[in-house]
């Protein structure tokens, strides 16, 4: 026998499997695709009753608003504005107004974009209350996996050279241009995608929910001190809506980079767990 004979005859480049994401992180990633869902679908719904956002412990028409979606005029000269911090924007057909049986009707968030379609505060209340705890049991299911199994270590915990400010600019230079990992380097999260995750994770997904929390009187009455946490009732509930609106803009570029690198591969290993890596010859 020839003795450069080898065993197996291994072509390059060729794509191998690996498990990227177990069964728990599967679970809780789609759990909570559909809570964050309901939740702000249900949450615009609750801000239609009272379009306006205020900073301290009360609010009313008196009161200067940091925030307010409205509008002007009546029926077919009725306007749609935003208004942030005196500066405000025409947004008829968008925001402040939407045509309704053909009709120009007062409404901060078209129905299209709550949940129910029609303005109903009770039923848009009771819709975010539950999602918003199914939501905080299914974070902590994750949270407690990913301590106890070491994936916040081994996954999301980004190394010193990552952290360098060189590192950084760099993989937001492949960003900008569209050059995603490959090989090997595609077998774990980069080091902006760690950051997101962790900023999301510990800082805006706990602050959202302590927030959601503070507005609740229940709450106020056993816990008043979180209410001066975040310096009133008001204040707490735009807080909520900027984070909540951090959380669905982290949710469309995460959208758009999962489409961009790779639909099929990417929705396969959050269903399945099984990920795509091509590699390249030795001396590639």
């Amino acid at each position: 026998m020839n003795e450069n004979t080898i065993d197996e005859d291994v072509r390059y480049p060729r794509t191998i499997f690996i498990r990227r994401h177990t069964l728990i992180t599967r679970f809780t990633h789609w759990l909570n695709a559909l809570c964050v869902s309901f939740l702000l679908l249900s949450g615009l719904q609750i801000f239609n009753a009272h379009p306006e956002l205020y900073w301290g412990h009360y609010g009313a028409d008196g009161d200067p608003a940091v925030l307010t979606i409205g509008s002007e005029g009546q029926k077919d000269e009725t306007r749609g504005f935003v208004r942030i911090a005196g500066m405000q924007f025409a947004t008829t057909g968008v925001l402040g107004v939407s045509n309704v049986d053909g009709e120009r009707t007062p409404r901060a968030f078209p129905s299209w974009a709550t949940i129910p379609s029609f303005q109903d505060l009770a039923a848009g209340r009771r819709w975010h209350f539950f999602f918003a705890w199914l939501f905080v049991f299914n974070g902590f299911l994750y949270l407690g996996f990913s301590l106890l199994s070491g994936h916040f270590r081994q996954d999301l915990a980004p190394t010193v050279r990552e952290l360098s400010l060189r590192h950084l600019w760099h993989e937001v230079l492949d960003h900008a241009r569209l050059r995603f990992p490959k090989g090997e380097e595609a077998k774990r999260y980069n080091a902006l995608q760690k950051l997101t995750y962790l900023a999301v994770i510990i800082v805006l997904l706990p602050l959202m929910v302590l927030t959601g929390l503070t507005m609740s009187p229940g709450i106020d009455a056993a816990f008043p001190a979180l209410v001066d946490v975040f310096g009133g009732r008001q204040s707490a509930r735009t807080i909520h809506f900027v984070t909540a609106s951090l959380l669905a803009l982290f949710v469309v570029v995460h959208i758009a980079m999962v489409v961009l690198s790779g639909t099929w591969n990417n929705m396969r290993s959050m269903i399945t767990g099984r990920y795509a890596i091509r590699e390249e010859g030795p001396n590639s």
